[in-house]
Formats: C-alpha cells, sequence, structure tokens
C-alpha cells in the first residue's frame, strides 16, 4: 500500500504506478493505494522489482507529490531441489588403496537463497555402494571404504550420491546422481608360466643364432606392469634368450652349435621378472616365475671332424730330404665310431706340390726340396671326407714352419766405398762396414771379420773388429798421394757362427782425395783439378748465357717459319676458288654425242628473252669493262654491243636460273664456263685450237682490264702481229 498525508479520504487523489511489471504482474488500487500480485512470483527468476508511485488530483491529473520510488522483494521459499550440474561423474582410483583414500568430489547447487533459512543448505549421502565407498556429508568427496579394492576382481563400480537440502532436516527437497569409479591397476600380480616345462626339438645342424621356440609368461596386471624380461638362469652356455618387445614372449635361441654325439637333451631354465616393480608391494611376494625348456637335438650325418678343430702347426728342418715326413694330421667321423676317413690336400693351396699326404694315414710327407729363405711358412688345407660318402667332407688349415740351417754365408750389407784424404793421419777411422745373412739362427748372429788372407799384410789399412757384427776400417800410415795411386782395394773376409760356419769375401773400395784445410773433401778424381782449374765460374756464367742466346734465336725462328707459314695458308685459301684449272684433254667435237649434251647446244637461241628484247640490256646488270666500254663508245658503236651481247645475257641467265634450280650443285659461288659461240661464227668444229687462226667476232682486249688472275687468258686471245700468226 501506498498513501500520501494530503489523502483525507475524500475521493480526489488518484495513485498510479509505474516500472518493473506495473500494469501486468503488479496493478494499484487508485482510491486506497493497495498494490496487488496478478501472478505466482518466483525468486529464483526475480528476486526483486523496481516501481515509480504517483499521487495525482484526479480532477486535473496534476502531480501532488513528486514521483517516488519503492523495490517489492521476493521472500524466497525451498521451492527448489538440489541438482548435480555436472554429473553424471566418472573418477578413479588405484587398488588397493587404503581406507579414506579420497576419490573424486561431486557438487549439487540449489537455487534456493542461500542467505535465508536452510532451503540451500545441502548435506550429501550414498544411496548405493556405500559397501564399499562413503561420501563426506558436507563436502561431497567420494572416499574407499575398504582397503581390498581388487582391479583383477573387479575393474570399477557405480554409485548413486544424493544430495538434500534443509540441511537434511525433514521436508527438505533432494536429487541425486550417478558416479562411476574405474579401479586402475598397480603391479600387485607377478608374472606366471602357464606351464612348468615346455619341449622343443632342434637339429644338431641348426646354425648359431637359430629360434628353439617361444614362450610366454601371463601377467594379470595391465599396461606397462605386464613388461617383463626374461633371463636363462641355467643352461646360458649354449642357450640365450631374447624379450620381443611386441607380443612379450621369450625367444630362446641357440648360441653355440650344438653336437647330438655330445649331449642330446639340454634342460633350460628360464626366468620372467617385471620390469617395474613397485616397492608397496614387494611383501606380498617375488614378483618373478621359472619355467624349463627342455631342447631335444636330433642327428643327422655329418663331416669328419680335424683334430684340433682350429687347425694344426708343423715345423719340419729346411735341409729335410724329399719324403721326409713333416707331421700327421687326425680326423675322425662323429657319427660312427672308427669310421675310415680319407685325406687329401687342396692343391690350389699347394700348386707346386711341395707336399704330400697319405690318404689313410694322414701322414704329411715332402716332395721337393725345401729353402726357408725363399719361403719361411708353408700355408695348406687338408681335405678329410668320409670313405664311403665323399659328400661329408670338411677342411683344415695346416701351417708348416720351415725350420732355419746355416746354408747362406754372411755378405757385406752394400758394395762399400770410402774416402780419405791425402793428408789422413794413422789410425784415423775412415768407415765401419756392417753385413746381412739370409739364415736366422735361434741363439742370433755373430760375425768375424778379418782380412782376406792374400792382403793380410797390408800395410796401409787395418781392420777393427768392433764386435757388435760392425767392422771398422782405419789407416795404417799418413801420407797419401791420390797422383800416385789414387783407389785401393781392400779385401775383407767374414765369417758367421755356424754350424757349420760359413764365409764370403767382400771387397771395399777406398778413394783418395784432396780435401781442403777442414777435412771436406774437394775432388777424388786424379786430372778433377786440373778442368777446375781451367773453368772458372765466370767462364760457366759465359757459357750458360750462350747456350741461353742459341735457345732464344733458335725460337725465334721457328715462330717466323709458323708465321709465313700461316699466311700463305691463308693466301691459298682465299684464292682456291678463283683458281683456273686447266685440263689436256680435248672433246670429241660435234660428232660426239657421248661425252656432251648435244640438246643445250642446239636450243642455244631458243631463249624467250633474248628474242623479246627490243632494247639494249640493262647496263646495271653487265661486267664493269663492259659498262665502261658502253660509256666511252667502241668502234662498231652501242648498237653493235648491245646486239652482240644481248644474245650473251639472256644465255648466261638461262644457265644462272638452271644452277639456282639444280640441288646437286655447291651451295657457294663458282666460276662455270660455258662453249658457247655467237650465231654468225664461222667455226665448223666446237674445238678451240684453231681460235688464233680465225676471225672472231668478239674482242677480248677487255681480258687484260681484269687483273692478273686472268693476265694468262687475255694472252691466249690477245691479237697478234703477222708475223705470229704466219709462224
Amino acid at each position: 500500500m501506498i498513501h500520501t498525508d494530503s489523502d483525507e479520504g475524500e475521493g480526489n487523489i488518484k495513485y498510479t504506478i509505474s516500472g518493473e511489471g506495473a500494469g501486468s504482474i503488479f496493478i494499484i488500487d487508485e482510491l486506497t493505494g493497495d498494490i496487488h500480485a496478478t501472478e505466482r512470483l518466483d525468486r529464483e527468476e526475480k528476486a526483486f522489482y523496481t516501481l515509480r508511485a504517483q499521487a495525482r488530483d484526479r480532477q486535473s491529473n496534476d502531480p501532488l507529490e513528486p514521483e517516488s520510488e519503492f523495490v517489492i522483494k521476493v521472500q524466497d521459499i525451498n521451492d527448489s531441489e538440489p541438482k548435480f550440474l555436472e554429473g553424471p561423474y566418472i573418477g578413479s582410483v588405484a587398488e588397493l588403496s587404503p581406507i579414506g583414500a579420497s576419490v573424486m568430489k561431486v557438487t549439487a547447487s540449489d537455487a534456493d537463497d542461500p542467505t535465508y533459512g536452510s532451503s540451500a543448505r545441502v548435506v550429501y549421502s550414498v544411496l548405493d555402494g556405500e559397501k564399499f565407498f562413503t561420501v563426506d556429508r558436507n563436502t561431497g568427496i567420494i572416499m574407499t571404504a575398504v582397503a581390498d579394492l581388487d582391479r583383477e576382481t573387479q575393474d570399477r563400480y557405480e554409485l548413486v550420491v544424493k544430495a538434500t537440502d534443509m540441511a537434511g532436516q525433514m521436508g527438505g527437497l533432494s536429487g541425486s546422481t550417478t558416479v562411476t569409479i574405474v579401479i586402475t591397476d598397480v603391479n600387485d600380480n607377478p608374472p606366471r608360466f602357464p606351464q612348468k616345462m615346455y619341449q622343443f626339438s632342434l637339429s644338431e645342424a641348426a646354425a648359431v643364432g637359430t629360434p628353439v621356440g617361444r614362450v610366454i609368461a601371463t601377467d594379470a596386471d595391465m599396461g606397462e606392469n605386464t613388461d617383463m624380461v626374461y633371463l636363462v638362469k641355467d643352461g646360458g652356455d649354449l642357450f640365450k634368450v631374447t624379450t620381443d618387445v611386441e607380443t612379450q614372449e621369450a625367444v630362446v635361441s641357440i648360441k653355440k652349435p650344438l653336437d647330438f654325439e655330445s649331449k642330446r637333451t639340454h634342460n633350460v631354465v628360464v626366468e620372467a621378472v617385471n620390469k617395474h616393480v613397485d616397492p608397496r608391494f614387494v611383501d606380498l611376494g617375488s614378483f618373478r616365475d621359472q619355467t624349463i625348456v627342455r631342447v631335444s637335438v636330433s642327428d643327422i650325418d655329418e663331416p669328419p671332424i680335424f683334430q684340433p678343430a682350429e687347425g694344426a702347426i708343423m715345423e719340419v728342418q729346411e735341409d729335410a730330404k724329399v719324403g721326409a715326413l713333416v707331421g700327421i694330421v687326425t680326423a675322425r667321423d662323429p657319427d660312427v665310431k672308427n669310421k675310415p676317413v680319407r685325406f687329401s690336400i687342396d692343391r690350389t693351396t699347394d700348386q707346386e706340390m711341395i707336399f704330400h699326404i697319405d690318404p689313410d694315414s694322414g701322414a704329411i710327407t715332402l716332395g721337393k726340396i725345401l729353402d726357408r729363405e725363399t719361403a719361411g711358412w708353408h700355408n695348406i688345407t687338408v681335405k678329410a671326407v668320409e670313405a664311403d660318402n665323399h659328400t661329408m667332407a670338411s677342411h683344415s688349415a695346416v701351417s708348416i714352419r720351415i725350420l732355419d740351417v746355416n746354408d747362406n754365408p754372411p755378405e757385406l750389407a752394400t758394395p762399400y766405398e770410402a774416402s780419405i784424404c791425402e793428408d789422413a793421419k794413422p789410425g784415423q777411422l775412415i768407415h765401419t762396414i756392417s753385413v746381412v745373412d739370409r739364415d736366422e739362427p735361434q741363439s742370433g748372429h755373430r760375425f768375424y771379420f778379418t782380412l782376406a788372407p792374400e792382403d793380410s799384410s797390408n800395410r796401409h789399412f787395418t781392420l777393427w773388429d768392433v764386435k757388435d757384427n760392425t767392422a771398422g776400417i782405419r789407416t795404417q800410415r799418413s801420407g797419401f798421394n791420390r797422383h800416385e795411386q789414387n783407389v785401393y782395394y781392400l779385401p775383407i773376409l767374414v765369417v758367421d757362427s755356424g754350424p757349420p760356419s760359413l764365409s764370403s769375401t767382400g771387397t771395399l773400395t777406398i778413394h783418395v782425395c784432396g780435401c781442403d784445410t777442414e777435412g771436406a773433401i774437394q775432388s777424388c778424381n786424379a786430372t778433377a783439378y786440373v778442368m777446375s782449374a781451367a773453368l772458372s765460374p765466370g767462364a760457366l756464367i759465359a757459357l750458360l748465357v750462350c747456350m741461353l742466346i742459341l735457345i732464344v734465336l733458335v725460337l725465334l725462328i721457328l715462330t717466323l717459319k709458323r708465321h709465313r707459314k700461316g699466311q700463305r695458308m691463308a693466301e691459298d685459301e682465299e684464292d682456291m676458288r678463283d683458281n683456273v684449272i686447266k685440263y689436256n684433254d680435248e672433246g670429241g667435237g660435234e660428232q660426239d654425242t657421248q661425252a656432251y649434251d648435244m640438246s643445250a647446244l642446239r636450243n642455244l637461241y631458243d631463249f624467250p628473252e633474248a628474242k623479246s628484247c627490243d632494247s639494249g640490256p640493262d647496263i646495271r646488270s653487265l661486267p664493269q669493262w663492259i659498262q665502261a666500254n658502253r660509256v666511252g663508245g667502241g668502234a662498231e658503236g652501242p648498237a653493235a654491243a648491245a646486239a652482240d651481247f644481248s644474245l650473251f645475257k639472256g644465255y648466261i641467265r638461262k644457265k644462272v636460273e638452271q644452277a639456282d634450280a639444280d640441288l646437286s650443285v655447291p651451295p657457294y659461288d663458282s666460276f662455270q664456263t660455258y662453249a658457247f659461240e655467237g650465231t654468225s661464227s664461222p667455226a665448223l668444229s666446237l674445238s678451240s685450237i684453231h681460235t688464233l687462226s680465225t676471225t672472231s667476232e668478239q674482242d677480248f682486249s677487255y681480258l687484260s682490264d681484269w687483273g692478273p688472275r686472268f693476265r694468262q687468258l687475255a694472252g691466249y686471245y690477245a691479237p697478234g702481229n703477222p708475223d705470229e700468226e704466219g709462224s
């Protein structure tokens, strides 16, 4: 109700309202000012309304007081139940979690006014599944109620959680939701083999690395908790095990060859161990399991086996006689005891047939004389086959060492040469020599040096044995003169320690040389000093300069010759197409119809261009010498020249057209000669032999104007004197 103090109850005042819901939700009695609601209000949709009230004079409708604002507040009642807006819920918890372990939290919302009464105060409870899980009454946190949750037994639970308002009191509204709890896995189960023994069979010929079989251990866990590795606990000397990461299977394979004759059955203990062991559950037991893999070896026919299998090493003296025993190789058949075996040598390893072998006993003997200095070792291959089955064969390497005997005398290491100065002092060491011996005694070399008997009384030099298998040469006197004797030959006898002792004689060449004051050798030739005195350094330089000048001159001459040759070749190339080539053969005349095409001569004058030519020829198409004659005039006048050359012009033009149309002619300009005579020529033959003795209708004096290249041709056609013609 609204009321103004100026209202005396006479009905002169009218009340009006405006604002939110005025006239629709709220109406006012104009006389009393009572405000009424026309429909049911919902606080959850709108909690308050703001309105404005006005008192007016009923007659004039003028406001009696300023407009006033007021608020209508909707008072809450418990008409909304709690709702789980995020449900249904899915949570998880690890198996074997302790009691009270938090799983997840659920939350319910109540649309009622939380500030008014207990309408919005919510509490939680479990309707279904309370045996395994509980929920906190106030927070909605779900927790485990037992400690023995086992994923392998049950991997998920369905709970129904209820939320009640009014703090759970009588008359409160409630709502519920479904919660799915998934039990996650922990590594609480060890691997287990389904069988305690597996049996496999394998041939003894199987190669190393051949798989024997596969076994697998199962694990009730899931994910990485099932990852395991396999180990060989017994039998690891012949077998190994690997883990197939895709299938988690144990692959048992052999790592050494199997032998049926040695052992026919092998028991391999394989152990499976979890890779990720959880220390919280070690008290549950050992997280490993074992099984036995029994491998039966099957027999096959095998080739003979050499003893020793890795090959034999034998020794023989290099002076052994042909047929001497070197050694014996042995082999046996592993399948049948005392079965005969046959031996042979692979001749690709003994092409010179130095050794022989007895096929029954395997005894190796010499076939040729040995020489340790040529080859100290011989490596041969011996083949053994079964006597009744030659396809069963095996090979073994035999290394034969040739033992040394003293059969080579010692020799000087090199052809020694020494030099001494003319002023050498007595006792001066001028050279040290050493020797080589192709033999190799086990105790080492020991050599003895002495002068050869024929030179034991040498008064110029002495030999000093250094006792380390070398010897020194010393001068015994002073004052050597190279002009008297410039070379000395000193024979040296070298003896080894044997046995037997062998010796050889080598010669040391000693040159007497001229030396400077410091002892440096200048020259060892008796006549060298004469030459050196004759050629001074200046003379040598002059000689070198002269040789250099001669070389330069020779190069210049060669360059000039090459340049001139190039110029001549260029001139020849330029004149190649302008040369007039003469042939000393003569045609057969008009009667010769085989060598020439007579139709070309019979149709010389059948040119439409020549017959229809009324005016003189085009002066621009004539050579320069014709233009000059026509401009200057001739003895016979311009009309005669035009009459003579129009026919030639037409003939040449026709020939040019034919040459242009002929695809067989060269594509460049060429000089062509045509045997054509004028219409009034008295000649009876095409031959040009009598040309000089007959009167020609054409003046060939213009040939002299064509330059030096046509000079010889102009001489043939130039008018001669009567004496020359008469002769």
